[in-house]
């Protein structure tokens, strides 16, 4: 029993997997749950133990722990301070982590200790096992508000864990209701997380824990968008060197969204970065020279950093490491976005895309506003368009002395007076005007990717601009150039994106032949509703499912239940009546295990009758209830509550015997359907 206890709480420890994946849990749950064990085996041995067993099982669990996450050897001030923290912090370190999280023990060490302190509870609480299964349940509410199963997954974990505690319940009861317990238990549990897979729609449960952005010290460095024009300045020094990165025209370094009228900022929230936040299709090894800012180059997909422990923002990729003195050399992966070139041109713009405000916007803005896009409603059609308008009407500057600044001032100045900037200001006024048109638009800031061969290719200064990106629906995020920046999509520099866009840009229409394209400006062309022919059919199937489903539980569970009903019925008799009730439940069991019980056959024969496989109990219960049943329906004096309560006593005994068959044979024996017939010995 003392196993299942512990498999209870160990298992809702498993259920935090997509958190930190399984192989970063197995082991020291695996541990905490053998030290347990071992502890309480031997306080059963020991007597002077027993009293200290929930001390010495804490203190052994937490000292094992400490062995395999912080190395073998005494326990120090170190090791203590990292079990506080296990307690105190990891479970906040986690929620600043992307999941998969990194297997660090100053993040997941709060999982096997909440689930030592649950196998202390439950071990403590055994006499009830009801109770002694609540500390598991605890742990699993847990795990379930940092992250919610569904689906087959979340079936299988309800399914093993209802097994696993159905067994240690009917191992606590009488052998003979155990069956009648695990079974229907079991049953019951599988329609349930059926049914609960069958209806989740993937709604986070107004309990679930949100994740919390990683704390981030004073950057006491200038906004990057800032920095363009003096890097520009200085077009010779270099910035990082990469190599791998074939398909990739331009580095990212950070995303501004906030605009207040003055200046572009950062809104993202910081997270310690994973093991992972998907699968990488390119690589690359960047090499960063010491000094510089915090931000790391990075692309917007990012899946994988191996080298470095960077902070990043999960939305934009972009990548942060406060208080970077030395040099850093970390592996970056990521991702293409999926898009089709020959439709991107007619999708429409993400409507649902988070983007910042414009600040007072200085008059006539917004009349440019609609002429730069031709009037066009919110589309990617209308966002090349106004690509096209500051490409065409605005130069970029040139000389010692560049432009610098990029609020409402600065923008002012350039789109009316000298029409003229660094890509500073075209990529700022570019996002300020599409935002006065609807089309979602926010600020990136890096470096072009310079032509290089297979070896190593180093970024300066002079690759430094900053490009405006608008969000389209069902692609993401799509960079646009309307200062000529970036290498304008080659086969050998360009991403799938980058030439997609280059194909729109050129089918896209001259000015006088704009038009609207043929979607919604929120979003795609929504798709096409099912079939009538056919849907009816899949919507019947279900059903029929379902039903069947239905069908089947209810008559697993009403055999056990219809059964129980009519034992208690029998057992509120009194007197004679209850002797002979007795008598009929005993000739019920028997025929529910494959005994012939003749029409007409009285206790005495039938036990005499019975098989030479069947126990000895089986026939001393039926004698013994043999000489109850003469004396309750012979006897002058009648049967009273004592001779019904060794009746029933016989029952038990009878029932007791026929356990020792085969599993199989006592499975048979509990949903036997003709056991429910009435053969009319004697009428109830």
């Amino acid at each position: 029993m003392v196993a299942l206890l512990l498999l209870a709480s160990g298992l809702p420890g498993l259920l935090f997997a997509p958190v930190f994946g399984v192989g970063s849990l197995l082991l020291p749950l695996v541990t905490v749950l053998l030290v347990c064990f071992a502890v309480t085996e031997v306080s059963l041995r020991v007597a002077a133990l027993r009293p200290w067993r929930p001390v010495l099982m804490l203190v052994s669990g937490l000292l094992a722990l400490g062995e395999l996450e912080f190395g073998p050897g005494l326990p120090d001030a170190a090791m203590l301070r990292g079990l506080l923290d296990g307690v105190t912090r990891s479970w906040q370190l986690t929620l600043q982590s992307t999941w998969p999280a990194r297997a660090d023990a100053e993040l997941f060490l709060f999982v096997p200790l909440a689930v030592l302190f649950a196998a202390v509870l439950a071990v403590e609480s055994a006499r009830v096992p009801a109770v002694a299964l609540l500390p598991g349940l605890a742990v699993a509410a847990l795990s379930q508000a940092y992250v919610t199963l569904s689906g087959p997954v979340a079936t299988a974990a309800g399914l093993a864990y209802v097994v696993v505690a159905g067994t240690l319940l009917a191992l606590t009861r009488r052998r003979e209701s155990r069956l009648v317990l695990l079974v229907p238990t079991v049953v019951l549990a599988v329609a349930v997380s059926a049914g609960v897979t069958a209806l989740d729609q993937g709604a986070r449960p107004s309990l679930a824990l949100e994740h919390d952005a990683a704390p981030v010290p004073p950057l006491r460095v200038d906004n990057p968008l800032d920095q363009v024009a003096d890097r520009l300045t200085r077009p010779g020094e270099p910035v990082f060197r990469h190599t791998g990165t074939a398909g990739t025209d331009r580095w990212r370094i950070a995303v501004l969204t906030d605009f207040d009228g003055v200046s572009w900022r950062e809104n993202g929230g910081y997270l310690r970065f994973g093991a992972t936040l998907g699968t990488a299709t390119r690589h690359a090894r960047i090499t960063v020279p010491p000094g510089g800012g915090p931000w790391l180059p990075s692309q917007p997909l990012l899946a994988t950093v191996t080298g470095a422990d960077p902070l990043v923002d999960p939305a934009t990729g972009t990548l942060l490491l406060p208080g970077r003195r030395g040099p850093v050399e970390y592996e970056l992966g990521w991702r293409e976005p999926a898009v089709a070139p020959e439709t991107l041109l007619d999708a429409g713009i993400e409507a649902a895309a988070v983007t910042g405000g414009v600040g007072q916007v200085p008059p006539g803005v917004a009349e440019l506003a609609r002429t730069a896009t031709g009037g066009l409603r919110p589309s990617f059609r209308a966002a090349l368009v106004l690509e096209r308008y500051l490409a065409e009407h605005y130069r970029r500057a040139t000389g010692p002395v560049l432009p610098t600044g990029s609020g409402w001032a600065q923008l002012n100045n350039f789109l009316f007076t000298t029409r003229a900037g660094t890509s500073e200001q075209f990529a700022a006024a570019y996002a300020a005007l599409a935002r006065l048109t609807g089309i979602p638009a926010r600020v990136a800031v890096g470096f072009r990717s310079p032509q290089g061969g297979p070896g190593p290719v180093t970024v300066h200064n002079g690759d430094s601009f900053a490009w405006p990106e608008v969000a389209v629906a069902g692609v993401g995020w799509v960079p646009l150039d309307p200062a000529g920046g970036a290498s304008r999509g080659t086969a050998t520099t360009a991403g799938a994106l980058a030439r997609a866009t280059d194909q729109a840009r050129d089918a896209l229409p001259p000015t006088q032949r704009l038009h609207d394209p043929d979607v919604r400006p929120d979003g795609p062309i929504a798709p096409e509703p099912p079939n009538p022919d056919t849907s009816w059919i899949a919507t019947l199937l279900a059903w029929l499912g379902i039903g069947a489903v239905s069908v089947l539980v209810c008559a697993v569970v009403a055999i056990p239940g219809r059964r129980a009903v009519r034992t208690a019925r029998r057992r509120r008799r009194t007197g004679p009546a209850a002797v002979v009730a007795a008598w009929m439940e005993a000739r019920d069991v028997l025929r529910a295990h494959d005994i012939v019980v003749s029409r007409g056959a009285t206790a005495r024969e039938l036990a005499r009758g019975l098989p030479s496989t069947v126990d000895k109990s089986v026939v001393e219960g039926l004698e013994w209830l043999a000489r109850l049943v003469d004396i309750a329906l012979w006897s002058p004096y009648g049967a009273d509550d004592r001779t019904a309560a060794q009746a029933w006593s016989a029952v038990r005994a009878i029932r007791k015997g026929l356990t020792k068959v085969s599993f199989p044979a006592r499975l048979r024996a509990a949903f036997d359907l003709g056991s429910l017939r009435e053969p009319g010995l004697v009428a109830e």
